[in-house]
């Protein structure tokens, strides 16, 4: 009989014990980091052949050794997976290095001081290395805004589909499993899009979020928890047409799923700036939703140009901009709502600085697409996020 309460009890333990593990395990949080660092004194002849793609690949190689070493002896070491070297990019004095670093936590909190720690880390490291000349000055890491395919973008109406992981914080916001906006991730649990998207319904429970770039079959789904639109917000007027919502379980970063970053709110952008929108809007006015992610690249027009009496006028309020081509074609659409427009730092991180809002029609001569200014709503965003 002790034997029997003995063999039960240690069998109890032993579940209890693989059921903490199981818990503990699956608790962690997946989390991409993105550095670059400039390796000195290293040159790549383009024309040598296949003697400079070894070199590159003999590059790469070194490069992701000497930040594994980093890593596995340093105070983040129980917590670093791996690191992936996407790209090599040439310079008259090097070649800087694009890497993205994988770690798992615990929590998906503090991610903006665990981010200076794992650059403090990095830079200091790089700077006791011999293994590679690295100027530590050159070490950057961020945690949004990062893209690992090439950017190959032509037009959006009647135009190129995106590719796979090409802009990871897309998503789509469906009424009853129905397309009906776009939105774009800001965290693993908060989007960000438009408040006019929620005129007929702001019911959390009908609403859902995919992301991908197809609706169906969407990459992943998630249920919505609140919806909350700005205050000043009230349809028909287009003022204040940004609304931010929290969905659940949260999702973990990869390279078809990341947070794009925001701007801060004293930021500006300067006219004719080439940037990006996507979505899966109509095609054409007055068509259908579309199930393939597509993509435009833009520029942005100045107010004195957009505020002219034969395009929008007295329309275009503080908290707008317009982007797009006066002679019109390339435009974002019906679907394309609350979704986002986009803009790249010389460092390839990505911002959203503008939320598709309205428009007349779809790509027409004079009348491009308006935007809401993310910039201008950023401490508002915080208020009711904490991001």
């Amino acid at each position: 009989m002790i034997a029997l309460l003995i063999a039960l009890l240690l069998t109890v333990v032993a579940v209890t014990i693989g059921l903490l593990a199981h818990f503990l395990v699956s608790g962690q949080q997946t989390e991409y980091y993105h550095g670059t660092f400039k390796i000195s004194d290293v040159q790549i002849n383009s024309n040598s052949g296949q003697n400079s793609i070894y070199q590159l690949k003999d590059l790469r190689e070194m490069s992701e050794n000497l930040v594994d070493d980093i890593f596995i002896d340093s105070a983040l070491n129980k917590y670093y997976i791996k690191n992936r070297v996407i790209r090599l990019t040439p310079e008259e004095d090097g070649v800087k290095a694009d890497v993205v670093m994988v770690f798992q936590f615990p929590s998906a909190e503090q991610r903006a001081i665990r981010k200076k720690e794992i650059h403090s880390i990095l830079k200091q490291k790089i700077r006791n290395t011999r293994a590679l000349s690295i100027n530590a000055s050159s070490v950057q890491v961020n945690g949004c805004g990062k893209r690992v395919v090439p950017l190959i973008v032509n037009r959006i109406m009647s135009g190129d589909i995106a590719v796979k992981a090409a802009w990871p914080w897309q998503a789509s916001l469906q009424r009853n499993n129905i397309h009906q906006c776009g939105a774009t991730l800001i965290s693993n649990t908060w989007l960000v899009t438009a408040a006019h998207c929620f005129k007929k319904d702001i019911n959390p429970y009908q609403w859902t979020v995919s992301f991908g770039t197809t609706i169906n079959p969407p990459l992943m789904k998630r249920n919505i928890k609140r919806i909350i639109v700005h205050e000043r917000y009230h349809s028909p007027a287009r003022e204040y047409d940004i609304a931010v919502v929290q969905f659940y379980p949260r999702v973990t970063f990869s390279d078809d799923i990341r947070r794009i970053c925001l701007p801060e709110a004293s930021t500006t952008f300067r006219p004719n700036s080439t940037v990006y929108i996507t979505g899966f809007g109509a095609l054409f006015y007055g068509g259908e939703s579309q199930n393939d992610l597509r993509e435009a690249r833009l520029k942005i027009i100045s107010d004195d140009v957009c505020k002219q009496p034969h395009i929008y006028g007295s329309d275009i309020k503080s908290g707008m901009f317009c982007a797009g081509y006066l002679e019109g074609i390339y435009d974002a659409c019906r679907g394309d709502s609350g979704g986002p427009l986009v803009i790249k730092d010389l460092k390839d991180t990505w911002y959203l600085i503008g939320i598709v809002s309205w428009g007349d029609n779809c790509g027409q001569k004079n009348k491009p697409g308006v935007y809401t200014k993310v910039a201008l709503y950023r401490n508002w965003i915080t208020s009711k996020t904490g991001l």
